[in-house]
């Protein structure tokens, strides 16, 4: 199904103010999949027992990888490298391990992957 794909977006909390209690979130970097890049690396590498964190990621839902969870996300896409066969698939995963770099040193950011 064309089109599906699973895009990876980095959100930063915007703390509660004294009248809300709960923190929003704020977009604030998109790594598009409209043509099924990471959708076709996930269907590859899952079941495999080295990707736990990305096998849990919903095409048609969401998927939340809060900051302290990113070493783990940086290590899973090293995996998918290594199932990588197509230059797009290569400059994919690069994209999505740019955006998890982004989170290393914060703790008011995650990044959610989002299915269609």
């Amino acid at each position: 199904m064309p089109g599906v794909g699973v895009d990876a977006v980095l959100y930063r909390v915007v703390r509660a103010g004294p009248v809300r209690h709960r923190p929003s979130y704020v977009a604030s970097e998109v790594v598009a999949d409209p043509d099924d890049v990471l959708l076709d690396l996930l269907k590859r590498a899952r079941g495999g027992g080295r990707t736990p964190l990305l096998d849990r990621v919903d095409p048609l839902g969401e998927s939340v990888v809060d900051a302290e969870a990113t070493q783990q996300l940086l290590a899973e896409l090293r995996c998918l490298a290594e199932l990588a066969r197509t230059p797009a698939e290569v400059t994919h995963i690069r994209r999505l391990a740019l955006l998890a770099r982004r989170c290393l040193d914060r703790r008011d950011v995650e990044i959610r992957f989002e299915g269609d």
